[in-house]
């Protein structure tokens, strides 16, 4: 194996510093790619889905829980798949408290074609509280290409699909599939992907801070159990 060469630690401080400029370039590149996405057109999502969960069947409305967005994990689970994909598995655990996306008028929901029995069984044994809904026998799944059809056969892809509800309207904004789901997981990487971001003050456009999530000034993150939900 070859490991980074050893040197002294001015030497380390030098080099540290020389890629924290690099870094500090991607840092706000990756804010502008942000900025873009936010300024994304949106679609209106007029298809009545109807999903299964834990509380029987749901809209997508439902999904949003009385929140102004939705990020959905397109989890992949086949109808005659036993068990849920590794990988999805993988990107799921690492998904954080949901109460600091929830500060964000934000919520997020895992979405299968597998039927909600056969979901509920490998739910329990990975322990995850997370929503989880059934898109069996609906056209979620393909309409916003989590299952496509390749050579005959329809294959599942890993994603994630980002919604705003806005009045009595649901439209989405976003869709990230395969490598685009790398990094992801966290809060802020999460709401990077939706059309209001952040709602931090330091955001383009301005605004969103004060009108959704905590208002400008307030402190962005509190302790998950001080939320007043």
């Amino acid at each position: 194996m070859s490991l980074p060469e050893i040197v002294s630690r001015a030497r380390w401080r030098a080099a540290r510093a020389e890629l924290l400029v690099k870094e500090e370039v991607v840092t706000r590149a990756r804010d502008a790619l942000n900025a873009e996405r936010r300024a994304l057109p949106m679609v209106e999502v007029a298809e009545e889905y109807v999903f299964e969960g834990g509380d029987g069947k749901a809209t997508l409305p439902d999904l949003f829980d009385g929140r102004r967005q939705l990020v959905v994990h397109h989890f992949m689970f086949a109808p005659e798949w036993d068990t849920g994909c590794r990988g999805c598995s993988a990107f799921l655990d690492q998904v954080g408290h949901l109460a600091h996306l929830k500060a964000r008028d934000t919520s997020f929901a895992v979405v299968s074609r597998a039927p909600f029995t056969g979901i509920l069984p490998f739910k329990a044994r990975m322990g995850w509280t997370v929503p989880w809904y059934s898109s069996y026998g609906n056209g979620f799944n393909r309409d916003f290409e989590a299952t496509v059809e390749r050579d005959g056969e329809l294959v599942e892809r890993p994603g994630v699909s980002c919604f705003l509800w806005d009045g009595d309207r649901v439209f989405h904004t976003y869709s990230a599939y395969d490598r685009g789901l790398d990094g992801l997981g966290s809060t802020t990487s999460l709401l990077d992907l939706t059309a209001l971001g952040r709602q931090e003050a330091w955001e383009e456009p301005e605004g969103r801070a004060s009108t959704f999530g905590a208002p400008v000034g307030q402190e962005p993150a509190r302790y998950h159990d001080e939320y007043d939900f």
